[in-house]
């Protein structure tokens, strides 16, 4: 073999053309001096195309792509700069208070580390900072927000609270020395007297009934001498009924709405004298409006809710006056001096019912917000949170012992409440309906009584909470229940238009 054949082939070195080739052409047939007619019938026909010049600027282009290149460095150089937690549950914390969720399907520990730098890389590393002041700061507005306030009340208001501690210190001091004689009974004779009273009450049977009005029910409340009985009704009146016989003594108008309660002052009838006020009554027009026993127009009118009235109470010394409202507030009014002393707020909702404390120290509230409140009148405090009901709140008792109270709900359920502990004592699974009442015998508390939208009022013992009695007969919803003073007779009122008493045989 030659040297020539032995000697590697000649690499081709590839040409590079820098430019358009258009140029190149132009150049080319320049330098020809001619252009063919094949050439010239090509552009002719539009099969060749020879521009005048113009161009595609393609730097705006590039330089975009640029740009997003730097970024895109920039962005993992901040990441790489950004320190990030470890720990897992700061992660999440982090990704939820920017927003973002706190993890991804398949994603583990070391990647959600990384999608939060990437985030931080993106917001600023301040901006996880700026969302924790700002939940600080959301924090506290919300614990200034429950912290108890309090402002200042007129000299009335200070006079009341001195009075009623003064009035209520002796009577509880009887309550509990009443108590303890009770407690040295022997167990024995309490069983036997229990027993007889249960028994009593297994007999309860319809004594009367009575159509009240041509429209609803809605109250009903026994005189403190246990002979009259007042019914208000949605037609805007109030009556007045003799008890045993039910017959009508007075008719009392002045509401143009429906009236939510009626109640008969302590003492009326018995050491007030018929031309003073005996009686309170409150409609959903925001009216209420206080009777005697001799006139059937009202005596007086108060005012000062904006809203639905729903309940009215009085202190037991029959100095004080509570209502309740669709305002979210209630108000306590002292007589003596024709004066609102207190404005009291504290329900997210409408106030619905209100009673008083047997001794006059305490003031119970149950509102459509589904909790209840115990206020200390002599110091204006909520000193107990009633906190369990998922419904509505309709009724509030408290026991005569003093430290039992009772509260009806829309929940169905009717539950009694250890105010010495402050704790939920019994839940009664009272009736297929809410109830809309609840009461306890008003001697020494020996048995609960509830009314409901079923029909039906139930008697439960106290204690134990077993089902004594179903009153039935009522073919509307029961709208109010009462107990008479005396303890003999119950009183039920309904939406059927009747109200009926309750007697054992």
């Amino acid at each position: 073999m030659s040297d020539e054949e032995d000697s590697a082939p000649a690499s081709k070195r590839t040409r590079v053309y820098y430019g358009s080739l258009e140029e190149k052409e132009r150049e080319r047939l320049s330098s020809e001096g001619r252009s063919s007619d094949g050439v010239k019938a090509g552009i002719k026909a539009g099969n060749i195309n020879i521009s005048s010049g113009e161009t595609l600027e393609m730097e705006d282009r590039v330089s975009e792509r640029q740009q997003d290149a730097l970024a895109a460095f920039e962005q993992r150089r901040r990441a790489r700069q950004i320190t990030v937690s470890t720990d897992d549950a700061e992660v999440k914390a982090g990704l939820r208070a920017l927003g973002e969720p706190i993890t991804l399907f398949g994603e583990g520990p070391a990647d959600r580390r990384e999608r939060l730098r990437s985030v931080l890389s993106v917001v600023g590393p301040d901006a996880l900072k700026k969302s924790r002041r700002d939940e600080e700061r959301a924090k506290r507005s919300q614990d200034e927000c429950q912290q108890t306030w309090y402002h200042e009340g007129s000299a009335y208001l200070k006079d009341a609270r001195l009075w009623l501690a003064k009035y209520s210190l002796p009577r509880a001091m009887k309550r509990l020395e009443a108590a303890r004689v009770h407690k040295e009974v022997a167990e024995a004779t309490r069983a036997i007297r229990q027993q007889e009273q249960q028994n009593s009450l297994r007999n309860l049977n319809n004594f009367c009934s009575q159509i009240g009005d041509d429209r609803p029910i809605s109250s009903c409340h026994f005189s403190p001498d246990s002979k009259m009985l007042a019914t208000g009704s949605w037609s805007g009146l109030c009556k007045l009924w003799s008890v045993p016989d039910c017959s009508l003594i007075r008719t009392l108008r002045g509401h143009s709405s429906h009236v939510g309660s009626v109640v008969f002052r302590p003492e009326a009838g018995v050491s007030i004298d018929q031309s003073d006020v005996s009686l309170a009554s409150c409609a959903a027009d925001g009216s209420v409006k206080l009777w005697n026993l001799e006139s059937d127009e009202p005596v007086a009118d108060i005012e000062g809710h904006s809203d639905r009235v729903s309940r009215v109470s009085w202190h037991p010394s029959g100095r004080f006056l509570g209502t309740t409202s669709y305002d979210n507030s209630w108000r306590l009014w002292d007589l003596e001096v024709q004066e609102e002393i207190l404005h009291q707020e504290g329900h997210s909702k409408g106030v619905h019912d209100l009673h008083f404390h047997p001794d006059g120290s305490l003031a119970a509230t149950g509102g459509l917000d589904a909790f209840g409140r115990v206020w200390d009148l002599r110091t204006g405090r909520c000193i107990v949170f009633l906190e369990g009901h998922l419904r509505e709140i309709y009724s509030v008792h408290f026991s005569p012992n003093g430290h039992h109270l009772a509260t009806g709900s829309g929940d169905n359920t009717c539950k009694v409440w250890e105010l010495r502990n402050r704790k939920c004592l019994y839940t009664v699974p009272a009736h297929q309906n809410l109830v809309s009442a609840v009461r306890f015998q008003p001697t020494d508390g020996h048995f609960l009584l509830t009314g409901a939208y079923d029909n039906t009022a139930k008697v439960w013992s106290h204690p134990g909470w077993t089902p004594l009695k179903t009153l039935a007969g009522h073919e509307g919803k029961v709208m109010g229940v009462d107990v008479s003073p005396d303890g003999k007779l119950i009183a039920t009122s309904s939406y059927d238009r009747t109200f009926k008493l309750w007697l054992s045989e």
